[in-house]
């Protein structure tokens, strides 16, 4: 079992930064993509940023292209988001997620849709001011 802690939410406004952090425990971290989703009240979960089990292949969601950014350090077993030039629109729960692995992954593989992760963290709110 995978337990995934969020943090780094925060309220900030239009315009700023925040880096979100996700931590997983419990299992070998380069077994798994990572992934961030959100969710904004009254909409579905979406996709925001993956990442491959190595760090070498990286996925955006249109609307975050150029201004997030996803990366993993495997040494620190911690996957992160940075989000920059954020904007009211950002405003969501937002939520970490991990894909498992193995030797019949696509090298670089990277997952955009949910029912492709296998755990998933508490969520963490981000709010972006006017």
């Amino acid at each position: 079992q995978v337990q995934l802690v969020e943090s780094g939410g925060g309220l900030v406004q239009a315009g700023g930064s925040l880096r979100l952090s996700c931590a997983p425990s419990g299992r070998t971290f380069r077994n798994y993509a990572m992934g961030w989703f959100r969710q904004a009240p009254g909409k579905e979960r979406e996709f925001v940023a993956a990442v491959s089990w190595s760090g070498g292949s990286t996925s955006y969601a249109d609307s975050v292209k150029g201004r997030f950014t996803i990366a993993r350090d495997n040494a620190k077993n911690t996957v992160y988001l940075q989000m920059n030039s954020l904007k009211p629109e950002d405003t969501a729960v937002y939520y970490c997620a991990a894909a498992t692995v193995d030797s019949r992954t696509v090298v670089g593989a990277t997952f955009r849709t949910s029912s492709e992760y296998d755990y998933w963290g508490q969520g963490t709110q981000v709010t972006v001011s006017s």
